[in-house]
């Protein structure tokens, strides 16, 4: 298993101006990782990212998009992988970090947890590009080649949680970030 903040760093290291949506804790630890203008904060909408992702890859196909979404959210909306299939954004990049919990509401169980797959979800979906990551040296070597393809590409990452970050939901909500991510969605 990996600690997901460390699998988030090896992430900022090829992270250069794309688009990224992380949520809930993967939130909190990438505004502290790699703060950014181009981080869309959807925290509040649970299994929205996938959908988010998506319209954001379509609407700025010059523009390479990075989901960072939790294995309980992705619960939420599973019919996205199929939409996402169908769409097949060759900008987007879906990455589950799958803890086998809904960790933002205090650490219970997902239905199904260390049964499911959600690498066969998005294969069954019709997504050709499907990795599974469970070590951290494994992960570091291949992410450049994985972030290159083109997509829509679905990585899980099998994670634990990491160092404790800074919890602020203020800033997560904050209507000055979302106005810096307009502003940078539509400039850059």
């Amino acid at each position: 298993m990996m600690r997901r903040d460390e699998c988030l760093k090896v992430l900022a290291r090829h992270h250069t101006d794309q688009i990224v949506i992380p949520v809930y804790q993967a939130a909190f630890e990438w505004r502290t990782i790699k703060p950014e203008a181009l981080t869309y904060l959807g925290t509040g909408a649970m299994g929205q990212a996938s959908s988010h992702g998506l319209g954001m890859a379509l609407g700025r196909p010059d523009k390479r998009v990075i989901v960072i979404d939790g294995d309980g959210s992705l619960l939420m909306n599973l019919g996205s992988l199929v939409t996402i299939a169908e769409a097949a954004p060759p900008n987007l990049v879906h990455f589950v970090c799958q803890n086998n919990t809904y960790e933002a509401n205090g650490f219970h169980p997902i239905p199904g947890a260390n049964k499911v797959s959600f690498a066969g979800f998005a294969r069954a979906a019709g997504i050709e590009r499907v990795y599974e990551f469970d070590e951290l040296a494994d992960f570091d070597q291949r992410i450049g080649a994985v972030l290159a393809e083109t997509g829509p590409v679905f990585v899980v990452l099998k994670v634990v949680a990491g160092e404790s970050y800074p919890q602020d939901w203020s800033v997560i909500h904050s209507s000055t970030l979302r106005q810096q991510f307009g502003e940078a969605f539509t400039k850059s």
